[in-house]
């Protein structure tokens, strides 16, 4: 007898005829509910992407388009593109990759999973996700990040430093730096979004040397990092870090540590090292033209150093005995080690700018000479006059300026405090020279009495969170929404700083118009007080009434175009003295000086 159902039997196919006869089946078309978790089309909530492409760079089957989305804010500045991904749903797969590396946390896969088409309409397999679904009709959401599949390590690894009361005698460096694994630790944290990239003001290529970190190539990562910044070791150590603020993974968590990392790097490789690898991106060959620079603070010794990568001879002119402008004589050796500062110089040094310090110009060399000697001249003379509160009393010898004292410290090591201090002011500088001065009066007199005085509360202090926790840790007392009214003196003698407590700063249209309460009042006992509340070029002596007259002024600074050029088309102004203080910034504008005289002469 033959089996109908044996494997393999020449009459089964026979069966089919059976079912000729029976009522045909058909499944509804409505879908039907999808298990909680189900991978189908993609949704992102538009406001919490910041359009980073991180899921774009995960995509094996390269099925995510970023599309510009011109009603989005685009402030990259603050870490958002607008920028927002479509999927091609020709090629996706379903991996839900994107999903678990998103750093916001916009996107997911919902329980959508039913699309149709005509032949005519293919292009529909393409489409920007919203966060209603593929047809405009909320489904509910299926796959989302979770504990188990988020691919992101959101807390930074902490860097270490020395306790309050082991630094406070002293102006050792505080912070310790990463060690290896550390370093290793943070840098995979990086998904290369480049949103770093983009805030910095000089264009670093921060996620090439955190990816060089990451896999151990410490030379290569200091290649990438002079692709932009000579200054290296200064900003590994006192950025302002913008590249931070703008971090995605940061949108959840904590930011990367970029400013860590690229101090690990530094101090990783051997300065001799380093200069070999910065030599190779000596010219090969040297113009004939001669550029003057005034100022080997940062934005002059960047300029400066551009210029000599691009074949031209460079002077720089500095009035001090050394080189380094504001962040060797305004930044205490506790945050900036001067020894870092100076193998950063050696570094421009021996690209070939000539330095000449005890040089003031004005007085043995004017302006208008250098006009005359040099195809240009730039001027980057930072800010190294203090700014007074004018308030009474304050022209008393022990009325001081904080830009003064930190000078006097990098030059002569210490200075002289009273057992009572009090600062006036709540930016970095303010807490520099209230930190400086109680470690003085540790060495001194045994104890830490100094006072910070500020108009802002303590949440909107214009220092840095971590300078004033750190200056808090040291006994330095802080006074937040205090208004100095005056210096109260007593038979000749300062005995203390008057404030009021501070109702408001600014007025209805936003301008600086602080008012107190005259019953709040404070009096801090004070055998110095230091004025900390902002800083000026000392510019228009340094050129003279005659150029002054000719050049166009904003509020005190010199007003320039784009690329940093003054209304005298050989004269170029840069850095602190056109800005304001910020090291990364000067660097940037270095840069675009360089590139911008490099432009005319070229075709001059």
């Amino acid at each position: 007898m033959v089996k109908y159902d044996d494997e393999g039997s020449l009459l089964r196919p026979l069966r089919a005829l059976s079912f000729l006869t029976k009522p045909a089946i058909t499944e509804p078309l409505v879908p039907r509910p999808a298990a909680e978790g189900y991978r189908g089309f993609h949704l992102n909530e538009h406001q919490r992407c910041v359009g980073c492409s991180s899921c774009q760079k995960i995509c094996d089957n390269a099925a995510i388009t970023m599309i510009e989305v011109s009603e989005l804010a685009n402030d990259k500045l603050n870490g958002i593109r607008n920028l927002r991904p479509a999927i091609d749903y020709g090629r996706c797969c379903w991996c839900a990759l994107c999903v678990d590396i998103c750093p916001t946390g916009s996107l997911s896969l919902s329980k959508e999973y039913v699309h149709t088409c005509t032949q005519e309409d293919i292009d529909s397999y393409f489409m920007m996700p919203g966060e209603v679904g593929m047809h405009g009709t909320f489904v509910g959401k299926g796959w989302q990040k979770s504990e188990t599949s988020d691919l992101l390590d959101l807390q930074r690894k902490p860097m270490g430093e020395r306790p309050a009361a082991q630094r406070i005698d002293s102006f050792d460096e505080i912070v310790n730096g990463f060690s290896a694994q550390q370093a290793e630790a943070e840098a995979s944290r990086c998904v290369q979004c480049g949103m770093c990239h983009d805030a910095c003001p000089t264009g670093m290529d921060a996620p090439e040397y955190i990816r060089s970190i990451f896999e151990g190539e410490l030379e290569q990562a200091v290649r990438w990092i002079y692709q932009t910044n000579p200054f290296s070791h200064v900003c590994g150590r006192v950025c302002t870090h913008r590249c931070e603020d703008a971090c995605s993974i940061g949108v959840r968590g904590t930011p990367l540590a970029i400013r860590w990392l690229k101090r690990y790097a530094m101090d990783h490789v051997s300065h001799q090292r380093v200069l070999q690898i910065t030599q190779e991106q000596k010219p090969s060959h040297l113009s004939a033209r001669k550029i003057a620079v005034v100022g080997a603070g940062p934005a002059g010794l960047t300029a400066a150093w551009d210029l000599s990568r691009m074949g031209h001879q460079v002077v720089v002119f500095e009035a001090r005995k050394n080189p380094g402008g504001m962040p060797r004589y305004g930044i205490p050796e506790y945050r900036l080690p001067y020894e870092m500062l100076d193998r950063d110089i050696e570094v421009i040094t021996a690209m070939g700018v000539e330095i000449r310090c005890g040089v003031e110009i004005g007085s043995e060399i004017t302006v208008d000479q250098l006009h005359q000697e040099y195809d240009a001249v730039v001027l980057a003379i930072g800010l190294h006059l203090g700014r007074s509160t004018r308030i009474p009393g304050s022209d008393h010898e022990h009325v001081k300026k904080a830009v003064d004292l930190l000078r006097q410290v990098t030059d002569e090591g210490s200075i002289e405090v009273p057992q009572e201090v009090v600062v006036i002011g709540g930016g970095n500088v303010a807490m520099d020279i209230a930190r400086t001065v109680a470690r003085m009066q540790k060495q001194q007199w045994g104890e830490v009495r100094t006072v910070v005085t500020a108009l802002e509360d303590q949440e909107n202090f214009l220092a840095d969170p971590e300078e004033v926790r750190e200056a808090a840790e040291e006994g330095v007392l802080i006074c937040p929404s205090r208004g100095p009214q005056a210096c109260v003196i007593e038979n000749g003698q300062l005995q203390s700083l008057k404030t009021w407590g501070v109702c408001s700063i600014f007025d209805e249209s936003g301008r600086f118009a602080p008012h107190f309460d005259e019953n709040d009042e404070q009096c801090h006992a004070a055998g110095m007080v230091i004025e900390a509340i902002g800083q000026m070029a000392d510019s228009e002596i340094l050129l003279g009434d005659e150029i002054t007259e000719r050049l166009e002024w904003n509020r005190g600074r010199l007003q320039i175009d784009e690329n940093c050029r003054t209304s005298e088309s050989w004269l170029w102004a840069a850095g602190d003295c056109v800005n304001g203080p910020d090291v990364v910034h000067a660097v940037a504008d270095g840069h675009r000086v360089a590139s911008s005289i490099d432009e005319v002469l070229k075709h001059a």
